[in-house]
């Protein structure tokens, strides 16, 4: 039973940390190098990318706007920068436009202009994934320390409703549970007791009719020969 709780909760707990990994937002603090624009034919990564810009068609085949970053090590870093409208994850993200035309002012400016992109989900190339941009902002460098206030929160809401759900359904086992548990096994006990007797009082007849039947048959037939 121990090996499989572990074997159950291992991979439920890796499930639930990659999905807040994906889903929530992150911030990473950028150089905005450019923005593009591609057509792409969506296939079996789908789950991975977002809808179309919110009133227009869906369709698997479409334009998608992306914004190139550089980290400060000079490494690139590309963005999606997809509507995420009334779907999952509810950002309700309704201004990609908008955030292009941020990030191309921004390569206009002169001097190095740092920003910090909210964004969520993940880069991996193999399959042609991005992360989706949700917000651009600008820092004052590459060094500044950003606190997620908005992870910080989620997770000690997180944890409040799981100890108040803890509490609350030890609450109930201890008032509604415990107390049909403790008379069941008082019944049983009582069942094992009374059925105890029973076997002995059998016993004390059954030895007793033995008894009196070899008695009866003494006086009849006289004793067994030896």
């Amino acid at each position: 039973m121990k090996y499989l709780k572990w074997i159950i909760g291992i991979p439920l707990v890796l499930v639930i940390v990659l999905f807040a990994h994906y889903t929530l937002p992150g911030r990473d603090v950028v150089r905005v190098v450019g923005t593009d624009v591609k057509r792409m034919d969506i296939g079996s990564s789908s789950l991975f990318w977002a809808a179309p810009d919110a009133g227009t068609n869906t369709s698997w085949t479409r334009d998608v706007r992306f914004i190139n970053t550089v980290w400060p090590n000079g490494d690139p870093r590309v963005y999606r920068n997809e509507d995420t409208d009334w779907g999952w994850p509810p950002y309700f993200k309704f201004d990609s436009s908008n955030i292009t035309a941020q990030a191309q002012d921004l390569v206009k400016k002169e001097g190095d202009v740092w920003v910090a992109v909210t964004h969520y989900g993940w880069r991996i190339k193999l399959f042609t994934i991005f992360p989706n941009a949700i917000d651009i902002e600008q820092v004052s460098g590459p060094d500044v320390f950003l606190i997620p206030w908005f992870n910080i929160i989620f997770f000690a809401v997180v944890l409040l409703i799981l100890y108040l759900a803890y509490r609350t359904i030890d609450a109930f086992k201890r008032r509604r549970i415990d107390p049909v548990v403790a008379n069941i096994d008082e019944f049983i006990d009582d069942v094992g007791e009374n059925a105890e007797q029973a076997r002995s009082h059998a016993q004390r007849h059954a030895s007793a009719a033995t008894s009196g039947f070899r008695q009866w048959f003494r006086r009849w037939f006289g004793a067994p020969k030896k």
